[in-house]
């Protein structure tokens, strides 16, 4: 009986994967190029609504129409600076959104990822900060398509595209808003960089290898994709970023991606001048990892 219901259950097992299983499979450079591209009928027009601690909430139309939304502060040292400002943006991780760049908690829930204590530290240092909601994010995100129910789709049903296209629009949000932003003359547009926490640090990586108008990454704890979702896999578009000095921060316990997938993507990073910090525990570092933010800035 008991071998019997074993093999009832393995061959369900194998059922499930031969129908809803997610396959690997390939990307060439033209289909990176392909997928990531995007087209503007006209300039980017930004909306810029000032607030009263040298900043700005925005928006703007992206490459689709959609709405994004975002937030924007100068450093305090801005005021009569004769240089252009350069440029630090925020990629916040999945579930959360913009905001958590900005403040220690929202809506009585801590920011545990810190981020908000690297916002404070770039813009003491003379950064200009900026940060946007990736798609189903935040204030954009959708009732019907809930973050919950694509990745549920995901794993249990294969269906990669809902998934795949969020990351991928995301990151071209981002590269009509580097549209914008090296059109100002205030910023530098030789020094923009990115820093992102885990989803975050995915659309850093993205972002970075398909356009060279990022300068610097530094990725927190970014998941690890395999090639089952090659698209939006940092591994599949690592040669875009032989240009593009990298800090790597990761943990050993990570749910996300194991120490073995960490050194993986850490070897894998093209430019020679890259860094790797390692921590003890899980996808939430200690807080002290900001420190690392100090040097780096």
């Amino acid at each position: 009986m008991l071998l019997t219901l074993g093999a009832v259950i393995t061959a369900l097992a194998a059922g499930w994967y031969a129908l809803f299983g997610l396959k690997p499979y390939t990307v060439t450079a033209s289909d990176i190029s392909q997928r990531y591209a995007y087209t503007l009928s006209q300039p980017v027009d930004v909306t810029l609504q000032p607030d009263d601690n040298n900043g700005y909430h925005f928006y703007y139309s992206s490459f689709d129409g959609a709405r994004v939304n975002g937030y924007m502060r100068l450093p305090q040292t801005v005021s009569g600076a004769s240089q252009p400002l350069p440029v630090l943006i925020g990629a916040h991780a999945m579930g959360r959104a913009h905001v958590r760049w900005w403040q220690d908690s929202y809506k009585q829930r801590p920011t545990r990822e810190s981020t908000d204590k690297i916002t404070a530290m770039a813009l003491a240092k003379g950064y200009a900060v900026v940060t946007i909601d990736a798609r189903n994010h935040g204030e954009r995100k959708d009732p019907e398509h809930s973050i919950v129910d694509i990745i549920n789709n995901l794993h249990w049903w294969g269906e990669r595209e809902p998934y795949e296209q969020m990351l991928i629009d995301t990151v071209r949000d981002h590269r009509v808003l580097l549209d914008w932003l090296s059109s100002q003359p205030q910023f530098d547009a030789t020094r923009i960089d990115i820093a992102g926490y885990s989803m975050g640090a995915q659309v850093s990586l993205l972002l970075a290898a398909v356009d060279t108008r990022i300068k610097r990454v530094a990725a927190v704890v970014p998941p690890h994709m395999s090639n089952r979702t090659a698209i939006v896999a940092p591994l599949s578009l690592l040669s875009g970023m032989a240009d593009n000095p990298v800090l790597l921060l990761s943990a050993n316990d990570d749910e996300y991606a194991s120490e073995k997938e960490n050194m993986q993507l850490f070897n894998a990073l093209p430019n020679i001048d890259k860094l790797h910090y390692k921590f003890a525990g899980g996808h939430l570092l200690p807080a002290g990892y900001v420190q690392h933010f100090e040097q780096w800035l």
